[in-house]
C-alpha cells in the first residue's frame, strides 16, 4: 500500500507558503506516496500542482458535497459535504501530517493531527505553538524547507 501524507494550509498563503507547497507536492510523488489536501486554492493548489508535475496521485477532500471549485491538478475528487469537518478526514487520512503556513483552519488541522497521536506532524512555517507554561508544544517537528519536512516525518 502507498505511502499518504496529508498536507494542510490556508487558501490564502504567501507566496513562499505556495513555493514550498510545490515543492513538498514535487518531492512526495517522487517518493511515490500519494498526496491527500483539501482541493481547493492556496497551498492545496500548490501541493496538488507540484505532485501533479511529477507524476503524482493527489486526493482531494472537499468540504463541499459537489466537485465545484475543486482545483484541476486532483487526481481523485471526494466531495464530501461535511464542511470543515472534511478536516479530519484529511488528516486522519495521512501515515503523516505536513502543515505548510498557517490560518484557522490549518490551525484546526494542526491540532487534529496532534490528538491522533500516533502520525508525524510537521510545520513548515505558519504556527509556532507554546503549551501554558510557554514552551514550543511537544511532539511537533518545526522545519524551514520543503526537504526538511518530508525527512522529518521519518517515512523514508
Amino acid at each position: 500500500m502507498a505511502i499518504q501524507v496529508s498536507v494542510c494550509g490556508p487558501r490564502d498563503c504567501s507566496p513562499d507558503d505556495e513555493s514550498n507547497a510545490r515543492e513538498v507536492g514535487r518531492l512526495l510523488a517522487g517518493r511515490g506516496a500519494v498526496v491527500i489536501c483539501g482541493g481547493y486554492s492556496g497551498v492545496m493548489a500548490a501541493v496538488a500542482a507540484g505532485a501533479r508535475t511529477a507524476g503524482g496521485t493527489v486526493v482531494g477532500i472537499l468540504s463541499r458535497a459537489d466537485r465545484e471549485q475543486a482545483n484541476p491538478d486532483l487526481s481523485i475528487v471526494i466531495p464530501t459535504g461535511v464542511g470543515e469537518a472534511r478536516n479530519n478526514i484529511i488528516v486522519n487520512s495521512g501515515d503523516a501530517v505536513i502543515i505548510v503556513g498557517g490560518s484557522w483552519g490549518t490551525l484546526s488541522e494542526l491540532a487534529l493531527a496532534k490528538r491522533r497521536g500516533n502520525v508525524p506532524v510537521v510545520q513548515l512555517g505558519g504556527w509556532r505553538l507554546l503549551d501554558h507554561d510557554g514552551r514550543p508544544v511537544p511532539g511537533l517537528r518545526y522545519v524551514s524547507s520543503p526537504r526538511e519536512a518530508l525527512a522529518a516525518t521519518g517515512l523514508w
